[in-house]
C-alpha cells in the first residue's frame, strides 16, 4: 500500500491587503451578485474573471424552476469570456455571494465541482495558473491555481 498526502497553500487576506487589480476584481464580483436571479435558493453569487487583455468579465448565477437548468456565476462568466474573447487567457477569478438576508456571506465559498472542471479547462488552455479569490464578508482566500481546487480533475483520455 502507498499513502500520498495532497495539500495546497492559500493566503487569508483582508481587502486592504489586496493589490489594486485584485480589489477591482473583488469589487466586480460583489457587484455581480446584484445581477443574480436566485428566487428559489436566495443565494446570490457573482463572479469576475480578469483576462490577459485587461478586460474583466462578470457573471451571476441564474436559477430556473426546472432545476438543474440554471447556471452558476462562475460558468456564466467563464463561457461568456470564452465566447467573446476566445484568444484571451484567464488570469484570475473572484467569487462572492450574498445570502437570503442580502448580506455578503461571512465565510468565502468555493466553486461547485462542475464549475471547477469548467474553469480548469480554461486554465489548461491558457497554460498558466489562474489565481482564485474566494470572497467572504471580512476575509478573502487567495489560491494560486484552479487546479489546487480540483486535484483529481477529469482530463483528456
Amino acid at each position: 500500500m502507498k499513502t500520498i498526502t495532497s495539500s495546497f497553500e492559500y493566503k487569508i487576506l483582508d481587502y486592504n491587503e489586496l493589490s489594486d487589480t485584485q480589489k477591482q476584481l473583488v469589487d466586480h464580483a460583489r457587484k455581480a451578485t446584484y445581477r443574480s436571479y436566485a428566487p428559489y435558493s436566495n443565494f446570490k453569487v457573482g463572479a469576475a474573471i480578469l483576462l490577459s487583455n485587461g478586460v474583466i468579465v462578470d457573471g451571476a448565477n441564474q436559477e430556473n424552476a426546472a432545476f438543474p437548468a440554471g447556471t452558476c456565476a462562475e460558468r456564466s462568466a467563464c463561457f461568456y469570456a470564452g465566447a467573446e474573447y476566445p484568444d484571451a487567457k484567464f488570469k484570475a477569478i473572484a467569487i462572492a455571494a450574498r445570502d437570503a438576508s442580502d448580506d455578503f456571506i461571512v465565510n468565502p465559498i468555493s466553486p461547485c465541482g462542475v464549475c471547477r472542471q469548467a474553469l480548469l479547462e480554461y486554465e489548461n488552455k491558457g497554460g498558466k495558473p489562474v489565481e482564485v479569490l474566494l470572497i467572504g464578508r471580512d476575509k478573502i482566500y487567495s489560491i494560486n491555481s484552479i487546479s489546487d481546487l480540483l486535484p483529481f480533475a477529469f482530463t483528456e483520455f
